[in-house]
């Protein structure tokens, strides 16, 4: 076999990968906010639990985050009496999200806290609900600040997709390896792998730091 013939079913692989990431990009995003908001917040229940989820989701390994989804969640589920399989592909997008969610909270945070605080007592006499307050003052300012973390955080994210394979999913890793085991041809395969990934990561990249230039647009708006 020549590398042209393990084109085609690693290009498959990386499709899945593609899906990975974007789905657990898009979520753990959407956790980020919500986490980072609530470590934040006056109430002290929305607090903990922000806290408690960043703390166990940083404090854990992500691999075995994906395998207690996918393989303890089920018995758990079994010995209580109930059906709690987990597909492979939701099981990894929720071990993946909440992973990098965990981390970008953290992120969103510490650029809410970056705000001047004079923006806020402004907000204050200008009769703001938190809510106005939230989206005409914090957000504008500190979303520029997120971008270039966040950025980092996708392309790691896209780099953690690889852990998948080990829950059966059939993504670029699991693939290379497929191939790898029936041609033993390693420096081909892996070197396509690498490539492949690379290139991937050179796409995120630019992706983000376009969507750091619209964020930074509004800003100036």
């Amino acid at each position: 076999m020549s590398w042209l013939d393990y084109l085609d079913p690693m290009l498959q692989g990386a499709w899945i990968t593609v899906q990975l990431t974007a789905y657990s990009t898009v979520f753990g995003a959407l956790l980020a906010f919500a986490a980072g908001t609530g470590r934040l917040s006056r109430h002290w229940p929305i607090k903990a639990i922000a806290v408690a989820y960043i703390e166990i989701f940083r404090g854990t390994s992500l691999l075995v985050q994906m395998f207690w989804l996918f393989y303890a969640l089920p018995l758990i589920g079994q010995a209580l009496g109930f059906d709690a399989r987990l597909p492979p592909m939701v099981a990894g997008v929720i071990a993946l999200s909440a992973n990098i969610g965990a981390y970008g909270a953290e992120v969103v945070r510490g650029a809410i806290q970056a705000v001047p605080r004079p923006q806020y007592e402004a907000a204050l006499a200008l009769n703001f609900t938190p809510r106005q307050t939230l989206w005409r003052i914090t957000l504008p300012q500190a979303l520029p600040e997120m971008m270039p973390a966040f950025g980092n955080l996708a392309i790691q994210n896209l780099k953690d997709t690889a852990l998948v394979s080990l829950i059966t999913i059939a993504d670029l890793a699991l693939v290379t390896e497929r191939i790898r085991n029936l041609t033993q041809d390693s420096a081909t395969v892996y070197t396509l792998a690498l490539l492949m990934y690379f290139g991937m990561a050179l796409v995120l990249a630019a992706l983000m730091k376009l969507l750091a230039a619209r964020v930074g647009g509004w800003r100036a708006r």
